[in-house]
C-alpha cells in the first residue's frame, strides 16, 4: 500500500514541481527509495541503510555544487524507516541504523540550515518514530512475558494434577508388590493376580507420564485437595448462585477418562464460568454440556449474555491459559461470540490425553 501511493505520489512531484533541482536525479532518488519499503520489517537495517545512504549522498552533492536540496518532499517518508528500524531491528542493527540516520540528520542540516528552531524540529520529526517504534516494541515484548507466564502457570497446574495421579498408580504399586510378596510362597495365583494388577497400573502411570509437561514449581504450599474431576462440576455450579443460573449437561460415555483429561475438562469448564459471571452483562442462563464418545470428550459452554459484551477478547489471559491446557492434552479449544447472543466455549479433549 505504501509503495502504491507514493510511488505515483513521487512522480507527480517529480513533474509538477518548479523548483526542483536536478530533477531527472530527484525523481529516479524519490521513486527508488519508496521500493525499501519492502523491505523494512524483515531487513529494516538494510532499508535504512540503502535510503539514508541515498540522503546522505543527496545532501553531499548539494553541499558540493548543486543550488539547493536535491530531492522531494515525498522522501519524507523515509522518516518511517527509523521507526521500523528500532521496532523489528536486532541490537546492532538498531546501533548502526541509528548512526547512519545520524549522520544524515546532520547533513541535512548543514544542507539546509534555516535556524536553531528549524533544524531542532527536523530532529524531532525524523527522530520521534524511532523513539515511538522503541515504545511499541516494550510494549509487546512485556505482553510476550506475560501470556508465557499464564502458559507456565497452567503448565504448572497440568503438572501438579499429573503427579497426584501418578502417585496414586505408584501407591498401588507398591501395595499390590508387598501382597504378592507375602502370598507368593503359599498362594501362586493370588501373585500372579497382584503382578496384573501392577502392570495395569504401571501402564497408566507410563501413559501420563509421556503426557506430564516439565515445568518449575514455584516454593509454595503443597495443595493437599484431590484434583477435581467431572462429577465436580455439578458442585460447581451451585457455588455460583442463582444470577445466572448454571446448568450442567452430562452425557456419554464418560467413565474412564485419564484423570488428566478430568481435571483439563473442569478446569476449563471453571474458567468459563467465571469468564462468563464477570463479563457477559444481563446473562441470566449458563449452560455447560459435557459429552464423550469413543474418542474423545466435548465441553461447550455457552451464556445469554448481550452480544455486544466486549470484555472477553481472544488475547485475554484466561484463555491463553485454556488453550494451553486443551493443547498440551492433543486437544482444540475455541471461544467467541454466540451465533445469537452471548459468548461460546467450545473444547474437545481425546480421551487418552495424547500429548501433540
Amino acid at each position: 500500500m505504501l509503495v502504491a501511493v507514493l510511488v505515483p505520489t513521487a512522480i507527480l512531484e517529480g513533474l509538477l514541481r518548479d523548483d526542483v533541482v536536478w530533477r531527472p536525479v530527484a525523481l529516479v532518488l524519490a521513486v527508488g527509495l519508496v521500493w525499501t519499503f519492502l523491505w523494512r520489517r524483515t531487513h529494516p537495517l538494510l532499508a535504512v541503510a540503502v535510503a539514508f545512504g541515498a540522503v546522505i549522498a543527496g545532501s553531499i552533492a548539494s553541499l558540493i555544487g548543486a543550488d539547493g536540496p536535491v530531492g522531494l518532499y515525498t522522501m519524507a517518508s523515509m522518516v518511517l524507516l527509523s521507526y521500523s528500524l528500532v521496532r523489528w531491528g536486532a541490537g546492532r542493527e538498531v546501533g548502526i541504523g541509528l548512526a547512519i540516520i545520524l549522520v544524515a540528520l546532520v547533513l541535512g542540516v548543514a544542507e539546509d540550515f534555516t535556524g536553531v528552531v528549524d533544524a531542532l524540529l527536523g530532529s524531532v520529526f525524523l527522530l520521534f518514530p524511532a523513539t515511538l517504534g522503541a515504545a511499541v516494541r516494550y510494549r509487546s515484548a512485556s505482553r510476550l512475558r506475560e501470556l508465557d507466564q499464564v502458559k507456565l502457570r497452567e503448565r504448572e497446574q497440568l503438572a501438579r494434577e499429573l503427579h497426584d495421579t501418578v502417585a496414586h498408580h505408584v501407591s498401588a504399586i507398591v501395595v499390590r508388590a508387598q501382597a504378592g510378596r507375602i502370598v507368593a510362597a503359599s498362594h501362586r495365583e493370588a501373585a500372579l493376580d497382584a503382578l496384573e494388577v501392577i502392570e495395569g497400573q504401571a501402564l497408566r502411570t507410563l501413559a501420563e507420564l509421556r503426557i506430564m509437561v516439565g515445568g518449575l514449581r514455584e516454593d509454595e504450599a503443597p495443595a493437599l485437595a484431590p484434583q477435581p474431576v467431572l462429577a465436580d462440576l455439578e458442585r460447581l455450579a451451585h457455588t455460583v448462585g442463582d444470577r445466572p443460573r448454571v446448568e450442567v449437561d452430562l452425557s456419554g460415555d464418560l467413565d474412564d477418562l485419564r484423570p488428566s483429561v478430568g481435571a483439563a475438562i473442569y478446569r476449563i469448564a471453571q474458567e468459563s464460568i467465571t469468564n462468563a459471571v464477570r463479563h457477559a452483562r444481563h446473562a441470566t442462563r449458563i449452560d455447560v454440556s459435557v459429552a464423550g464418545d469413543d474418542d474423545c470428550v466435548r465441553l461447550t459452554v455457552r451464556d445469554d449474555g448481550d452480544a455486544s459484551s466486549t470484555g472477553r477478547s481472544s488475547l485475554g489471559y484466561g484463555l491463553v491459559g485454556m488453550t494451553e491446557r486443551a493443547t498440551l492434552l492433543g486437544g482444540s479449544f475455541e471461544a467467541g461470540p454466540g451465533p445469537d447472543r452471548g459468548w461460546t466455549v467450545n473444547a474437545v479433549l481425546p480421551r487418552e490425553g495424547a500429548a501433540r
